[in-house]
């Protein structure tokens, strides 16, 4: 009786050991359950990837911080100082009365330019640090424009209140640390040099603007329209924006970065937009009726840095965006290379193990890795060549010892340097990633369904 029991549990044991070598069903669930347990060595390979990305982002912002920050341009900007009046009364015991006092207080009203015409010669270029990239510039920035007749009687401030002797211009920007000429206005035709008013709570960092202000300008000046004009240069990085503060505002920008990316509540004139792969040439004009704040301001400076616009010079696709998209594609290579080999399988009738499966896709997710580590020594395509090689021709004389044959391992590896080369494609392209895509894996498709049309599926 046990003999005939161990028997059957041994035959039902066989049984199961044929249909898992027989049965395409069986292939099938094990090569679905291999797929998704690599789903969590390339989970760990994109975890890298973020890191080494936030690494790139630390060394971005040293790289920028030693040659400039991110340029924003406020002003300038018309102070002027004003009287005002607040009467107390005070009980004077003696007199058994009320005193009243009347008291003068100063304060200060900001008035904006009738326009402002800004033109900036930018001379972009990267700057390296090992493998990280990182857009800097020099830009050569003229403003002018003028100031109109001083009119306070909207604000209920009359002329003979406004302390004429006591005005001076403000300008506000950041990255002061950057700023390699002598900051100075001209008024009508008077030179008037800025001076830094340091706030610590207005550092430039993060948008934040540091001030700087003139000398107390001549009155005579003051009493009718007066012209301005201002010549800086800058190293900076990232970006250059401006505040619109004229009541019309113009700006005209031309660089040799050849992918600027346009930022801000305005964008560029379409008709004398031009964009070239040797730079770009653009220019934007700002009416007071399109924005939402006024040309004169009591007591202190709006922050108006929402209203900022200008340009953006983009670093396309660095290189850990690429390693990032390229590992978006793990899952499809995986998927993919496993299909192959399960046809190759049906199709044949050579048996795989499950084992030989996982190895085949620990090498594809190896591909990862060797391309994040490459990659951080060397450019992206070379990287993408090296790394891709390896995986190929180590898979390729894999498969050719398990497939006893040459025109089997010969297929894998072409098909693997396709779909190699068919992602790196996708990877490049920014517009079209999704449309190319899509048409290559139809293909994919097609190709598939052609080739297991020819399986006998009611026998699996």
């Amino acid at each position: 009786m046990e003999n005939t029991q161990k028997q059957n549990s041994s035959n039902q044991s066989n049984k199961f050991g044929n249909w898992l070598k027989t049965s395409i069903t069986a292939r099938m669930i094990i090569v679905g359950i291999l797929v998704m347990v690599l789903l969590i060595p390339l989970t760990y390979v994109n975890i890298l990837i973020e890191e080494r990305a936030y690494r790139q982002q630390d060394v971005v912002r040293e790289i920028n911080s030693k040659w400039g920050n991110e340029v924003m341009i406020y002003g300038p900007v018309l102070k002027l100082p004003y009287k005002t009046y607040s009467e107390t009364s005070t009980f004077n015991e003696k007199t058994k009365a009320y005193i009243k006092e009347t008291k003068t207080n100063v304060k200060y009203a900001y008035i904006f330019p009738e326009s402002l015409n800004a033109n900036a010669d930018v001379k972009s270029k990267s700057l390296h640090l090992g493998n990280y990239e990182s857009a800097v510039f020099t830009s050569k920035l003229k403003l002018d424009g003028d100031f109109g007749n001083i009119d306070l009687n909207s604000k209920d401030i009359k002329p003979e209140d406004i302390i004429w002797n006591k005005a001076t211009i403000v300008f506000k920007t950041t990255n002061l640390k950057g700023i390699k000429t002598e900051m100075m206005i001209q008024l009508n035709g008077t030179s008037y040099p800025f001076e830094t008013n340091f706030n610590e709570n207005n550092t430039g960092y993060n948008n934040n603007l540091d001030e700087l202000e003139t000398e107390f300008l001549n009155e005579d000046l003051l009493k009718s329209e007066f012209k301005y004009s201002m010549n800086m240069t800058y190293d900076g990085s990232d970006q250059i924006k401006l505040i619109p503060v004229g009541k019309t505002t113009k700006m005209t920008m031309n660089s040799n970065w050849a992918d600027p990316g346009f930022i801000g509540n305005y964008t560029p004139n379409d008709e004398t937009r031009s964009i070239t792969k040797d730079g770009f040439k653009v220019d934007w004009k700002v009416l007071s009726i399109n924005r939402a704040f006024s040309q004169i301001y009591l007591n202190k400076i709006p922050n108006l840095n929402q209203f900022a616009f200008g340009t953006k010079f983009v670093v396309l696709v660095d290189e850990y965006q690429k390693s990032e998209r390229s590992a978006k594609y793990g899952f499809l290579v995986i998927g993919l290379t496993f299909l192959l080999f399960f046809l190759i399988q049906t199709l044949s009738k050579i048996h795989i193990h499950p084992f030989q499966y996982l190895m085949i896709g620990l090498a594809l997710v190896m591909f990862y890795t060797l391309l994040v580590s490459i990659s951080e020594h060397s450019n992206f395509l070379k990287a993408y060549l090296i790394a891709g090689t390896s995986v190929v021709a180590l898979i390729t004389l894999y498969s050719k010892s398990i497939l006893k044959t040459i025109k089997f391992p010969a297929f894998i590896g072409i098909s693997l340097t396709a779909l190699y080369a068919f992602i790196y494609v996708i990877i490049q392209l920014e517009n079209y990633a999704l449309l190319v895509g899509s048409i290559g894996l139809f293909v994919i498709l097609a190709i598939v369904m052609y080739v297991s049309r020819k399986i006998d599926w009611h026998n699996s």
